[in-house]
């Protein structure tokens, strides 16, 4: 019985001794700095990664959600008034340079440029009339010379009988004295040399009426002369007025046709079929989405490192982020929307408060991403500027 009790108790587990409370501690806090040690590198290594990320690609960017796309739209205007005949292009629709977009009546137009030709016409008639008109002045001058000399011939005539007349009355009144002359015939001779000297002085009345009239037709001349002289039938002052006036009837009637200015699309239509509408009236708006460009807000605290010529990125929630458009600063304004706005602020009040504002920069976009993925005036955009791009 005692063996067995010996047995049974040689063959029951010996219990383990009691845990130490301070070792396991000890264990414990060991693991935790092991822990926290490799949590402290693996956080170390990831800032280190991460300052390396932005120092390699996000320092030194500027970023602004406050940009907009932009283009210099084109209002088309009618140049001359008219009724509308016919409207080709409609809102929203795409067109090109010189595509025709309204038509107006050219009834008044055509009536204007058969009258300018006709006017024309009529002002080559009168140059050529005002040509054959001095001709004509010409040979009346000539004329009156011929009529001038033919007096003083006359008057030459009429000193020679004059002088013989004189000359036969002296013979005579010698002879008187002698008997062999009568009375009668010394009479005679008197009333001739009065005849001839009353001839002499009709010639040389008639010498100044012809060089009277010598000197009216030369006024003609001159007259008839000034309206062609120094000019031909093209530089004419009256035939270059009436070409002027034809060319203006045939541009009015080429202006019936208002074609578009620019590429792009109709936006703002504001003329309808059978409206008559007045020169200088705009009919639509053409925004030119192929030179579109983006006006990116940045805050003032942001242009210190802004300058003209650096790369931008764009992104728009029109195409979302799978598409990014690389453009370049091309301006910076010259002052902040609140200093042009209608009614600037007025910070010299008792309750002013800072805002930071915001100053417009120019970003000129590329042509051939426009051209593969085109945008829309207005849209919103957000901008990226690498400042340290050149």
């Amino acid at each position: 019985m005692a063996d067995d009790t010996a047995a049974i108790e040689a063959d029951a587990p010996v219990p383990d001794p009691a845990p130490d409370p301070a070792l396991d501690n000890g264990a414990r806090a060991a693991r935790r700095r092991k822990l926290l040690r490799m949590l402290a590198i693996v956080v170390v290594g990831i800032a280190a990664i991460w300052g390396v990320w932005y120092y390699l690609t996000q320092a030194g960017r500027v970023h602004t959600d406050n940009a907009y796309v932009g283009a210099d739209s084109a209002v088309v205007t009618a140049l001359i008034s008219g009724p509308v005949s016919e409207v080709r292009a409609q809102g929203t629709q795409a067109v090109k340079k010189g595509d025709i977009l309204v038509v107006l009546d050219d009834t008044d137009a055509r009536i204007a440029l058969a009258d300018a030709e006709a006017a024309l016409r009529q002002a080559r008639q009168r140059y050529g009339q005002a040509g054959a008109n001095a001709d004509a002045a010409r040979a009346r001058v000539a004329a009156r010379g011929a009529d001038v000399s033919q007096a003083r011939a006359r008057l030459r005539d009429a000193d020679t009988a004059v002088e013989k007349a004189r000359s036969e009355l002296a013979r005579r009144e010698g002879l008187a004295g002698t008997g062999a002359v009568s009375g009668e015939e010394i009479t005679a001779a008197r009333a001739a040399l009065q005849s001839a000297t009353a001839a002499r002085d009709l010639a040389a009345a008639a010498i100044a009426s012809a060089q009277a009239t010598q000197g009216s037709a030369s006024g003609d001349l001159n007259a008839a002369e000034a309206l062609v002289r120094g000019t031909t039938i093209d530089t004419a002052p009256d035939v270059a007025a009436a070409q002027a006036r034809l060319e203006k009837a045939r541009l009015d009637l080429d202006r019936t046709v208002i074609r578009a200015p620019v590429d792009g699309i109709v936006t703002n239509k504001q003329v309808q079929g059978g409206q008559r509408i007045a020169a200088g009236a705009p009919s639509k708006a053409i925004g030119p989405i192929a030179t579109a460009y983006v006006d990116a807000n940045f805050k003032e605290s942001q242009f210190r490192r802004i300058r003209i010529g650096q790369p931008v990125e764009l992104v728009s929630d029109y195409y979302g982020g799978d598409v990014v458009y690389r453009g370049r600063v091309v301006g910076i304004a010259g002052g902040t929307g609140a200093a042009f706005s209608l009614i600037p602020a007025q910070n010299a009040t008792g309750n002013w408060v800072k805002v930071v504002q915001r100053l417009p920069v120019r970003i000129a976009l590329d042509p051939e991403e426009l051209k593969a993925h085109p945008l829309r005036v207005g849209l919103s955009m957000e901008a990226t500027i690498d400042t340290r791009g050149k």
